[in-house]
């Protein structure tokens, strides 16, 4: 086994995350996962929704961490890891994509990736595939939770471009993109799993 990355929130919050990705992703045949990270979601969720293929990507900085994950689960419905940057066009070509996914990226991201990732999804997924998009958001510019207005503050100053986004401004852009927004799931520690509608 190589060294494999490791980041703790993965294992805490996949459960309640697998059992709505299982509910919103009936039927879907193809799913891209946007930063996949450390691998460990992909690793994890790819063998307990055999009736899909997902499909891993993120930056090429992260895809030895990734692989290594992959390898070590040994699905067979797991592809990648894949390069993807969604700020550069036209993205890679990955084969037909029916759903979507990405977590803990919305925040970490400067707002213009976050406006290209719906923008490239738009032009990939087909009418009315889902993207299920998790992590911390405010909601019509107020923090949801304590938690989150720290955390908030501990991102923006490692980095003025990254911070929680509010969901007024993803819906906008996501409208844009040609999503709505159909569905909020809350989630333990004051997160939500956002599920968007391609139209």
């Amino acid at each position: 086994m190589r060294p494999k990355p490791f980041a703790a929130a993965c294992e805490r919050n996949r459960v309640p995350i697998l059992e709505t990705l299982r509910a919103e992703f009936a039927g879907v045949s193809r799913v891209l996962e946007i930063g996949s990270g450390t691998g460990q979601h992909a690793a994890w969720f790819a063998p307990r929704l055999p009736e899909l293929r997902w499909v891993a990507s993120d930056v090429a900085e992260q895809l030895r961490g990734i692989a290594a994950w992959v390898e070590d689960a040994g699905a067979d419905n797991l592809d990648g890891p894949v390069a993807l940057d969604v700020t550069r066009r036209p993205w890679p070509d990955m084969g037909p994509v029916d759903a979507a996914f990405s977590a803990n990226t919305a925040h970490i991201m400067p707002t213009g990736a976050v406006e290209a990732m719906f923008h490239g999804l738009g032009e990939l997924l087909p009418p009315a595939a889902p993207f299920c998009l998790y992590g911390p958001f405010n909601v019509d510019g107020q923090y949801t939770g304590e938690g989150n207005r720290v955390f908030d503050c501990s991102l923006r100053a490692m980095d003025p471009a990254m911070g929680l986004r509010d969901l007024v401004w993803l819906q906008d852009l996501a409208r844009d993109a040609g999503f709505l927004l159909e569905r909020v799931h809350r989630m333990p520690a004051d997160n939500r799993i956002l599920l968007w509608r391609r139209t």
